[in-house]
């Protein structure tokens, strides 16, 4: 609906002040956007070259322009020393690799990619994903759709969290906040036995428990608690190698999110 490709069934969205239901704006939202979809459409006949330049004539983009827009995208996607092949002999991965270089081939000031790193072995996948996190900095505004929560969470500023509806709109990082107790992960050389009860009479932590050679803790406030806490475990006579806050995954925010809008 946002490529003007479908028309909603209610509602409207706008791409800067264009309307995607007004159809002299939709030409001008096509013309402004970058799109992958899920399966790739290629010319498969033509070698990878040919394709980019065939759509940048689409485009209206000037000659020059397309050589270099051609020549740069495919360096960066490492597809350049196989610009003339014919891409029907690429593999999957590079077939959608070719497709992300068609979507970005008129510099467009938003790029719509669905599923970027689908079929991508985890080097080509690597390199996507640079190469996003490298448009971003350019400044433009990518709308990605995926699966791939660990991915989401490592290049987008922003998500929202869909099951039928959308669950949470937020920073990835931000989302857990409020979802989880936060606990306090502490290596130590050794550990007492008896030191999960002791630590829970202070009254600072609500539940100890040690797992190896770490006692995790569930903090009210690690600020304020954790200076407390390890000064006591100093006076003791214990160790303490390392402390780190336990931070939740996207996978477990969302299966969590999921799992309280069912209720």
């Amino acid at each position: 609906m946002l490529s003007c490709l479908i028309q909603p069934t209610s509602g409207n969205a706008q791409i800067d002040s264009y309307e995607i239901r007004k159809k002299a704006d939709a030409q001008k939202i096509r013309g402004m956007i970058g799109l992958l979809p899920e399966v790739p459409g290629l010319y498969e006949t033509l070698g990878a070259y040919k394709n980019l330049d065939y759509y940048g004539q689409l485009y209206g983009v000037p000659k020059k322009q397309r050589d270099e827009s051609i020549q740069t995208t495919l360096t960066n996607l490492d597809l350049w020393d196989r610009r003339n092949e014919p891409v029907g002999g690429f593999s999957k991965g590079m077939k959608q690799k070719i497709a992300i270089a068609r979507a970005l081939i008129h510099d467009p000031k938003y790029i719509f990619l669905d599923e970027p790193t689908a079929s991508l072995d985890p080097m080509a996948a690597k390199i996507v994903r640079e190469y996003i996190l490298e448009l971003k900095k350019k400044g433009n505004t990518i709308l990605i759709n995926t699966h791939n929560l660990s991915e989401a969470e490592r290049i987008c500023d922003t998500v929202a969290l869909v099951k039928n509806r959308t669950v949470k709109i937020g920073n990835p990082k931000e989302l857990a906040k409020g979802l989880f107790t936060r606990t306090i992960s502490i290596t130590m050389q050794k550990i007492p036995p008896t030191l999960p009860n002791d630590i829970e009479s202070l009254g600072l932590v609500s539940q100890a428990q040690v797992i190896g050679n770490r006692l995790i803790l569930n903090v009210r406030n690690p600020e304020e608690d954790n200076p407390q806490v390890l000064s006591w475990l100093v006076k003791q006579g214990l160790q303490v190698q390392f402390i780190t806050e336990e931070e939740h995954s996207l996978e477990e925010v969302y299966l969590k999110l999921i799992e309280e809008a069912a209720r």
